[in-house]
């Protein structure tokens, strides 16, 4: 008779998940016999701690669409991994925890060691992990843990997509299955059935001659686009009706940046052409957008003004729109499905050079086109070096992760992704430490891409074991470490108040090569653009450790001007 655990894979298999991302410990380390007798249809993957393969399974169903799996033992899923877990929920990344309750042969009444039942003296993995899942559920059979496979595949895969998690009671996990399962269990693929409600055509009418009649236009492009895969959609129908776009920072980069009708990214840590564009709209489209406050300058009244401009949301979850901001229209649907059916109604070019020529006008202003040359101390380059250097090596074939911090505010900032659909970013909670193994992750799945990481010296400490894994996947990814010894937001937002931000300076070539890597260093900012060059010549994960001025500020990137 089949075990649990055998079972549990082949559910997984036949749903179309197939890899898995762990740092394995008790059940877990009892499922590994039946992941070991599928390895040629399952790819595990091992890391070096339960965060870093949090964040590797999130990227990977970012970048996929389908699930990856976050598998480990109880108590250290639901607390280091529930990083990467907390990400996808709120960046909507399709992820499916397997995780187990550690009650040892069934002693989780009885306070036995790390237990998670949620019995007295222990813990509660099934309680820790609701609130920020889809689905959760605790089996306590081994017909509960494959049909709570099968139905955490399914909502982790359903609009909006997002974690959802298996807690098994570990005596199961190696027990055999009755012959005749009770409840009765069936295929998978009847459970995953899914045709996607379509938007409703007549609303997609009146949304069209809405923009056909509007002056100023602007459309806001949120995490759905990214989602839907839309951006190149999206920027074809923008440039032939002349429709300014503007991103939430989920969505930066989603269609080509160097497009006139591309004014950036929205926010106190955008861009001012882009708030400024947004407020002089008479129409606004929000588009897979949820208009959150970190994204609006924290409701700036002068940027989205209800009454005034007339609204539209676009939202797969109709729960979504009108959330923040009241709207004339909602259109319920997916974003790719929408932009199809505009497309097929066919929007009007009549005004197209006028109001490009307008949003054009308001970029050149706001200085979309220049980035400040600012200087740095001797032997250490500013971040605007670093961003002109990233700016100058992208190609068409290249993916960028950012991280958190000074680096990423300057590179939300300065860069201008020259194709559609080239950044990832830690959007949902913004988590240090996000770029390392969201890149190593990237390369896994996207091996035909060039990728980079743009990471902090703060961010690439937590999780600079990723190396290790990428070092034993034999993974060409360049980690570029802006290294400016400290938290460098933290430390511009503390004046000469400056505690508990300053860190001794690290040679990351030298950890680098320690483990396996290989590494280098750059003092000049000459030197950056050539590092990124050679680094991905070189083969094999490599870091590129880049000096930058600690008294290098964040600040110039920001827009706190009037509207």
């Amino acid at each position: 008779m089949p075990k649990t655990n055998e079972m549990v894979v082949r559910t997984l298999i036949e749903s179309g998940v197939d890899r898995a991302f762990t740092l394995p410990g008790l059940g877990v380390t009892w499922s590994l016999p039946a992941f070991h007798d599928a390895k040629a249809d399952f790819d595990v993957v091992l890391t070096r701690n339960e965060w870093i393969a949090s964040i590797m399974a999130q990227a990977a169903g970012r970048l996929t669409g389908k699930p990856s799996v976050l598998m480990g033992q109880g108590p250290w899923i639901t607390t280091m991994g529930s990083l990467g877990i907390l990400e996808a929920h709120f960046a909507g990344s399709p992820m499916v925890v397997l995780t187990e309750t550690s009650d040892y042969d069934g002693y989780g009444q009885m306070g036995v060691y790390q237990t998670m039942t949620g019995d007295y003296g222990g813990a509660n993995a099934l309680a820790s992990l609701k609130p920020i899942t889809k689905y959760a559920t605790y089996a306590t059979t081994p017909e509960e843990a494959v049909f709570g496979t099968q139905m955490a595949v399914k909502h982790a895969s359903l609009p909006r997509m997002g974690p959802a998690a298996v807690v098994m009671k570990t005596p199961i996990i190696r027990a055999e299955m009755e012959a005749t399962a009770k409840p009765t269990l069936y295929p998978s693929a009847g459970y995953h059935a899914y045709t996607p409600a379509r938007p409703d055509r007549e609303a997609i009418g009146r949304l069209a001659e809405m923009l056909d009649g509007a002056d100023r236009p602007v459309i806001v492009a949120g995490n759905g686009v990214n989602a839907a895969e839309a951006g190149l959609q999206l920027q074809a129908l923008a440039e032939a009706a002349g429709i300014m776009v503007v991103t939430s920072y989920n969505a930066k980069g989603v269609i080509a940046e160097t497009s006139d009708i591309c004014a950036g990214m929205l926010g106190t840590w955008g861009h001012a052409a882009a708030n400024r564009v947004l407020a002089q709209a008479d129409l606004v489209l929000m588009l897979g957008a949820s208009m959150g406050p970190d994204y609006t300058r924290f409701r700036d009244p002068g940027l989205i003004r209800p009454g005034e401009q007339t609204l539209v949301q676009v939202d797969v979850d109709p729960r979504n729109a009108g959330w923040v901001y009241p709207v004339d229209l909602a259109v319920t649907g997916d974003v790719g499905d929408v932009l199809a059916i505009l497309d097929e109604i066919g929007l009007s070019s009549a005004n197209a050079a006028s109001r490009t020529g307008a949003g054009m006008a308001v970029k050149k202003k706001n200085g979309y086109f220049e980035l400040p040359d600012l200087p740095a101390a001797q032997g250490t380059v500013h971040h605007t070096d670093v961003v002109r250097g990233l700016q100058d090596f992208l190609g068409p074939d290249d993916l960028v992760a950012l991280d958190a911090g000074a680096q990423r505010i300057w590179a939300t900032f300065g860069l201008r992704m020259p194709y559609p659909g080239q950044l990832m970013v830690p959007g949902g909670t913004g988590v240090m430490g996000w770029s390392p193994p969201a890149a190593t992750a990237a390369k896994l799945v996207r091996p035909e891409r060039r990728v980079t990481s743009l990471v902090g010296d703060g961010g690439f400490m937590m999780t600079v074991q990723t190396l290790p894994t990428a070092v034993q996947q034999n993974l060409d990814v360049v980690y570029m470490v802006s290294n400016n010894s400290g938290l460098g937001m933290v430390r511009d937002n503390l004046g000469e108040k400056r505690i508990a931000v300053d860190f001794n300076d690290v040679d990351f070539a030298k950890v680098s090569e320690g483990m396996g890597a290989k590494g280098m260093t750059v003092f000049h900012r000459d030197e950056i653009r050539d590092a990124l060059d050679e680094a991905h010549k070189m083969g094999g994960p490599v870091v590129i450790d880049v000096k930058v001025d600690p008294d290098a500020s964040h600040k110039d990137a920001c827009d706190n001007d009037p509207l």
